[in-house]
């Protein structure tokens, strides 16, 4: 067969790999992002329904607080497709400081919102607004962040850079559960009343630094080879669809498994304080040692995917959860706080970080660098709806008595399944190079053929990369 070769690219485009500059603009970013998001989520369970609903029912109040936690997961694939598409168009960095911007004023804005008791409906209505531009936002940062640090890591080490990306998820879940345990430590009437809105006043802080650093990160040395090319599409969403169809629908199927997070960290939270068993400044303790604790796992599970695969890891994570999910809430059941330590450690920090470490860089991997960003968008984001609305299921289907849970369990083994056979039928990215992921796309579009342009084949790595690169260094 007689390859194309594309010519060399612009002296302009440089091919600067930062490996550790990208791992750490994502983990700031993630951090600011899912410290944002959670605190809602947690102020969604604790102070929400007493807040910016009407007094009555207290079991339906929660419950539509649990609702407007869900609506920012309806908002989360418009933004991925919104803001995907310009990060596919204009480039992963620009798009990622306005994801910041976004979810940075939006959550100053839920610290400033009157009550139900001030305004009447209006609350709960502008409580919505916020929410729906924090989901948005959220849409697009972890494609976006997964994106760029994937384009800017070494061949072999893609999975340890990129699991930090959530390991900024967990930071900033950590941070938003320490910030709410003195919170929760105050008496109710200034808890209710003032309390609850520091941590979303703390989020200006961390909207700061995570712009500062972000802003100092160089575009991606792919993206910009792209550019030169005029590979870059102006309709990505239509491309990938038509080329990838079939991956954005294993994305989707496999981000249902998400479901697992918010049934830990909202429902079970929510669970726990209401059967009187727990006070909550324990659970909210119990959790941020779990999910701090992840912050160490994710980064071996990254490095071990590196080595063995993307699939075997996230299959154990799949099946393990499934079956430790129903220990945990057994020992919520027990009202010992220990017990619910050992099954929160098991559930969120062994097994969960099995899938939290590796699938921002496996959902990546498997599209090409023109539809990256929007293909891992679209999957990831639909899929996440069903995690999004998954504490108000769980408080559907909760029944009554000490086996009350059994159906939200047998709903989270659901989810699981669901992702087991998306995971099943997906390809293995771990060793393909990155000029060759998202092949059928690079099939359907002549690119499989070509042979790399001189702008890769002579690309110029940092010192940065050179150093990540050394044998036995991660």
């Amino acid at each position: 067969m007689t390859h194309a070769i594309s010519q060399p690219a612009p002296t302009g485009v440089q091919a600067r790999k930062t490996p550790r500059k990208a791992a750490l603009a994502a983990f700031m970013g993630s951090t600011m992002e899912y410290y944002d998001f959670f605190i809602y989520g947690t102020a969604a369970a604790l102070v929400f329904p007493k807040l910016f609903f009407p007094e009555g029912d207290p079991a339906l109040a929660t419950v539509a607080a649990f609702a407007t936690f869900g609506v920012a997961y309806v908002a989360r694939p418009l933004g991925g497709l919104v803001l995907g598409h310009f990060g596919d168009r204009i480039g992963r960095r620009n798009v990622l400081l306005v994801v910041l911007l976004i979810m940075g004023l939006a959550s100053l804005g839920v610290g400033f919102l009157p009550t139900y008791s001030s305004v009447g409906v209006l609350a709960p209505i502008l409580l919505v607004v916020c929410r729906l531009a924090q989901g948005f936002s959220a849409g697009a940062e972890s494609s976006g962040a997964s994106s760029l640090t994937i384009e800017h890591s070494p061949e072999n080490k893609r999975g340890f850079f990129t699991s930090f990306v959530m390991t900024g998820y967990a930071a900033g879940m950590v941070l938003s559960t320490l910030v709410f345990i003195p919170i929760t430590a105050l008496p109710e009437d200034a808890m209710l009343s003032w309390g609850w809105r520091i941590p979303f006043y703390l989020s200006a802080v961390v909207l700061v630094i995570a712009f500062w650093i972000r802003r100092r990160l160089d575009e991606t040395p792919e993206f910009e080879q792209k550019q030169a090319e005029g590979a870059v599409k102006k309709l990505p969403a239509k491309d990938v669809l038509r080329y990838q169809g079939p991956d954005v629908l294993r994305v989707l199927g496999m981000s249902i498994f998400s479901v697992m997070q918010t049934l830990f960290s909202v429902y079970g939270l929510s669970y726990a304080s209401n059967t009187g068993k727990f006070e909550q400044p324990q659970i909210l303790a119990v959790n941020a040692v779990a999910i701090g604790l992840s912050m160490l796992m994710m980064p071996i599970a990254g490095a071990l995917s590196d080595r063995w695969g993307r699939k075997p890891l996230m299959l154990t994570s799949f099946v393990g959860c499934s079956i430790a999910f129903f220990f945990y809430f057994m020992a919520l059941s027990t009202g010992n706080i220990w017990l619910v330590a050992a099954a929160s450690i098991a559930f969120m920090t062994v097994l969960y970080s099995g899938f939290n470490g590796i699938w921002t860089s496996y959902f990546g991997e498997l599209f090409a660098t023109p539809v990256r960003y929007t293909g891992m968008a679209m999957g990831n984001q639909l899929g996440l709806v069903v995690a999004g609305f998954g504490p108000t299921i769980a408080g559907v289907l909760m029944a009554d008595g000490d086996h009350g849970w059994i159906p939200v369990a047998v709903f989270g083994a659901i989810c699981s399944a669901i992702a087991i056979l998306a995971c099943l039928t997906a390809r293995e990215t771990a060793h393909t190079p990155v000029a060759r992921l998202g092949e059928p796309y690079l099939r359907a579009t002549g690119e499989w053929d070509k042979e790399p342009s001189a702008g890769q084949a002579t690309a110029t790595v940092s010192k940065d990369a050179q150093n990540s690169s050394a044998p036995g260094r991660h």
